[in-house]
């Protein structure tokens, strides 16, 4: 048997160095993941200087490599979800890695992750592990993908591992897509009023006031003077600049401070907790942060990632952060030894029946599973009030284009008819 040097996170996330004896390099690995440790490098003894030399000439032939071919641009969630799903069939099927990653760069239409592929295989064949170099590239593989594959490669469950996380984007995408397709009809709506708005205003709304102007100084409807006032406004330009233009401007500025203050710490914060408070859309949020929040801790857990690095991985990608606030809390009672449900409790962000289901799982062993199971749960919840959403706002909408426009014709409308009344009564 041979001793082999190790470096590994133990349950708690904290690095731990070793020795341990083993008859080669899986059978070492397994012994330390009995133990509870997450081993991160390991090298048997007396040829540490060499694995670390090629370990470092792989690292550096692959960030050069990735230099050179990387466009440094991002790709669709889609075409990742694509590739891992291919990747992951080719692995299961006996392909080895590096044929698969070749083969998959050739066939890749889209050019930024085809010269990723092409250096991501660089890479591995310099002697880097499959996930060292994929954490050369962070703009498309962020810190759970990473982490996932470095799982499975220790696990020697890539294929496994890989699956998991088709599965993951796949529904990740599906709620995602679910979210703007409600968010978006009413917003093409509310653009489509306010063109039409416009449009009157500057050019029609002047046309019929000229007309009732020449046809005599007759007293105008309350609601004609409020529209003709409001066109007036828009057409005029006491500082040379039409006042429909300066409001353009104000609207356009207002937009970007408000992005450069929710970019800030407190302007973040104080977004995402409207976010969640807000009416009908603030459920929604909701669901959907606890449903991303389940499957990522879920998905990492069930992989062999350890619990603290799966919460800082599930942290960092919440897209919430008064989620993030949460998912901390949590981190620092686990790290204590504490259990999740008195932290997720005590943020008042999760549902009764999240934390009692996150209860169970503790207690029985299961929290993966429960966690996966909560996610299914709430992604089957969105997808109902989405639906709920968009068949509640469509009506409305209408109505509300209707008014809009109708009040406007109908200042136009009202004096004409007044006129041609009085014309009538005349004759």
């Amino acid at each position: 048997m041979a001793n082999f040097q190790y470096s590994a996170l133990d349950s708690k996330g904290e690095q731990t160095t070793g020795v341990v004896s083993a008859s080669n390099e899986a059978e070492a690995i397994q012994k330390l993941r009995v133990q509870g440790l997450y081993p991160t490098q390991i090298v048997e003894e007396g040829k540490g200087k060499g694995a670390a030399k090629v370990k470092s000439q792989g690292k550096a032939k692959g960030k050069a490599a990735a230099t050179k071919n990387s466009t440094g641009g991002r790709i669709k969630p889609k075409s990742l979800m694509i590739f891992t799903r291919q990747l992951a069939t080719l692995i299961d099927s006996g392909l080895p890695l590096l044929r698969s990653l070749t083969v998959l760069g050739k066939q890749e239409p889209n050019p930024v992750l085809r010269s990723t592929l092409a250096a991501l295989a660089d890479s591995v064949q310099s002697g880097a592990t499959f996930s060292e170099s994929l954490a050369q590239h962070p703009k498309i593989y962020n810190k759970l993908y990473v982490n996932m594959v470095k799982a499975g490669e220790l696990g020697g469950v890539l294929e496994v591992v890989l699956n998991r996380l088709a599965e993951y984007q796949e529904k990740a995408q599906k709620l995602k897509n679910k979210i703007v397709s409600a968010m978006v009809y009413p917003v093409i709506v509310m653009f489509i009023a306010v063109a039409i708005l416009v449009f009157l205003m500057i050019f029609i709304v002047p046309k019929f006031e000229s007309m009732f102007q020449e046809m005599g100084n007759a007293e105008l409807p309350g609601i004609s003077r409020v529209v003709f006032g409001i066109s007036k406004f828009f057409i005029s330009a006491p500082l040379g600049v039409p006042n429909a233009v300066f409001v353009l401007i104000v609207f356009a500025v207002g937009v970007f401070l408000f992005n450069l203050w929710g970019r800030t710490k407190a302007g973040r914060y104080a977004i995402d907790t409207l976010k969640l408070k807000l009416p009908i859309f603030g459920d929604i949020q909701r669901k959907s942060a606890v449903s991303r929040f389940s499957r990522t801790l879920g998905t990492l857990v069930t992989s062999g990632v350890p619990i603290l690095q799966a919460l800082n991985i599930t942290r960092d990608t919440a897209g919430n952060v008064v989620i993030s606030g949460a998912i901390e809390k949590v981190h620092e009672a686990v790290k204590e030894g504490e259990s999740i449900v008195t932290p997720l409790q005590a943020s008042g962000v999760f549902p009764n029946m999240v934390i009692s289901m996150v209860d169970v799982g503790e207690e029985t062993g299961q929290l993966p599973e429960m966690l996966l199971k909560v996610a299914d749960v709430y992604d089957d919840e969105v997808d109902n009030a989405v639906t709920a959403l968009t068949s509640i706002l469509e009506p409305i909408m209408i109505v509300v284009l209707a008014l809009v426009v109708g009040s406007v014709v109908f200042a136009l409308f009202l004096p004409l008819i007044k006129v041609i009344t009085t014309m009538g009564q005349a004759s």
